[in-house]
């Protein structure tokens, strides 16, 4: 089974891809668009299009772009867009976030838990800058170290420890990189737990209730083993920081 099927079936019940609950993805969209009642964002990695169809929905004079890797993600998001009625206000785009170019710059550019696109964060906010208008923002959400891991936190990760930082390294990169932190927002633990046994729950669920799929044995490896990686390794660990940045 794939990552991005793995992916879309584990998000079942928990769209935002990121341990982020409901009422902060609003509170932080709400900050992100308070400067204009109309604009147009763009999200680089939306998948199903969470963040950016809670936009339109809050914004009717709003539009968006979202692009993925995902065929069948982008789908959807485009089922929920005409379930919304925000269709014709949408464009979703079936290429690497990479190569992505437009016409127009954005004042909202997003990227919430898929800076490993772009190769980490960095990288994602040069994106970002590329495809911003003046006085734009970024909202872009990262992981970061509560605490050192150890090697078997690492190992079950398949991450190196410079591939995050604590809070405060990864805050004062993004300020030299030229960026001001205007408002941000980091998950709680709460969020983390929600997250993670959704995520593992909605696949061992599609693996119970399809039994005779050829994918079904390997879905279910896939729940089972990320939720021993989560609970036996890295929660309490790995953090989660989102933030909106100007340039600046």
């Amino acid at each position: 089974m794939d990552r991005q099927t793995i992916s879309r079936l584990a998000h079942a019940h928990h769209p935002i891809a990121a341990p982020v609950a409901d009422d902060s993805v609003a509170r932080l969209l709400a900050r992100a668009t308070s400067r204009s009642e109309a604009g147009r964002a763009l999200d680089l990695g939306c998948g199903e299009g969470g963040w950016l169809l809670r936009l339109l929905a809050a914004r009717p004079r709003w539009q968006a772009v979202g692009v993925d890797l995902d065929a069948e993600a982008l789908t959807r998001a485009r089922e929920t867009a005409q379930a919304l009625g925000v269709e014709r206000r949408i464009g979703l785009h079936h290429l690497d976030a990479r190569e992505f170019t437009a016409t127009e710059p954005f004042g909202l550019v997003l990227n919430v838990g898929a800076t490993h696109a772009f190769g980490g964060l960095l990288p994602t906010l040069a994106a970002a800058r590329e495809h911003l208008a003046p006085g734009g923002l970024v909202l872009v959400g990262e992981g970061f170290w509560e605490r050192e891991p150890a090697r078997t936190v690492l190992d079950g990760l398949g991450a190196a420890r410079d591939d995050y930082a604590d809070l405060a390294t990864t805050t004062d990169r993004v300020l030299a990189d030229g960026w001001t932190p205007v408002y941000g927002y980091v998950s709680s633990p709460q969020e983390w737990d929600d997250y993670e046994l959704s995520w593992t729950g909605s696949l061992a669920e599609w693996a119970l209730n399809h039994p005779d799929h050829p994918d079904a044995a390997a879905a279910r490896e896939a729940a089972d083993r990320h939720r021993a990686e989560w609970l036996h390794g890295y929660r309490g660990t790995l953090g989660f920081v989102t933030y909106l940045l100007r340039l600046g």
